[in-house]
């Protein structure tokens, strides 16, 4: 009880004096990158994509956010597809969840088709469909 009354009655410290939290931006990078992933298992639960992030972060002191993310996601989608849905989920999610997780303002996210997979063009590259 004495600890708990003790830190109660110490005066509080000044904003500029408490430090600051910094994300890191290989954290950002995960998030998004997993945030990608969560979108294209949205529009194609079947498929299996892959995503990776690599990410720009401006830091912007005394903002209300702890700066500005450029993303840049590289995904590799199932052919036949509609690419532009995909890619537009893709956007939507990945600012969405940098926004709540990281509190970082997301101006842009580009995304980058690494490479496309057919389960048919895949096949006869392992040499099962002739």
């Amino acid at each position: 009880m004495a600890t708990v009354a003790s830190a109660a009655a110490a005066p509080a410290v000044p904003a500029g004096e408490r430090g600051a939290t910094r994300i890191a931006d290989r954290v950002v990078a995960k998030i998004a990158a997993q945030a990608a992933r969560e979108a294209l298992r949205e529009v194609s639960p079947a498929a299996s994509t892959d995503a990776h992030a690599t990410v720009t972060v401006h830091r912007r002191d005394g903002q209300e956010h702890f700066g500005e993310a450029r993303v840049r996601i590289a995904a590799e989608l199932g052919y036949p597809s509609d690419i532009g849905a995909h890619c537009a989920a893709v956007r939507r999610q990945v600012s969405e969840r940098v926004r709540a997780l990281a509190n970082m303002a997301v101006p842009e996210v580009a995304v980058e088709v690494e490479r496309l997979h057919s389960p048919l063009l895949d096949g006869r590259e392992r040499g099962r469909v002739r």
